[in-house]
């Protein structure tokens, strides 16, 4: 069976990058260290779990989400599924062709994205 690639007979009239790929890039680049920076600010804002041996101890365990931090991760979470849904946007006009990349990353990411914004709206807000 031939490959996508072999079906095609005519030159590649792709000669660099254009300025809608580069910016596609862009976007992905920065909604995938966005959402790692908000891994890291959940880290401090979620509730801490409560072991036995806290409460063998008797240490003082935050069951509440930390409001200043929450405000930013929730902020930042918005901004992360914005970025990511303009680069699929971006990409749905771009990509034409059969052999190009469909992009199922930044797919999962606007989906993990508004799962994650809707959890902490259940759970730190309502």
């Amino acid at each position: 069976m031939m490959d996508k690639k072999e079906k095609w007979q005519g030159p590649d009239r792709r000669k660099n990058k254009d300025i809608w790929v580069v910016i596609f890039q862009r976007l992905s680049l920065i909604g995938w260290s966005m959402f790692t920076v908000a891994l890291v600010v959940s880290f401090y804002a979620a509730p801490e779990k409560e072991y036995g041996i806290t409460r063998y101890f008797g240490i003082e365990v935050r069951d509440y989400w930390e409001s200043p931090l929450t405000d930013y991760l929730y902020g930042l979470l918005w901004v992360t599924a914005l970025f990511s849904l303009a680069a699929l946007i971006i990409s749905h006009f771009r990509t034409r062709r059969a052999t190009d990349n469909k992009y199922y990353n930044l797919t999962l990411l606007f989906i993990v994205c508004l799962a994650w914004v809707i959890y902490i709206a259940r759970h730190a807000y309502w």
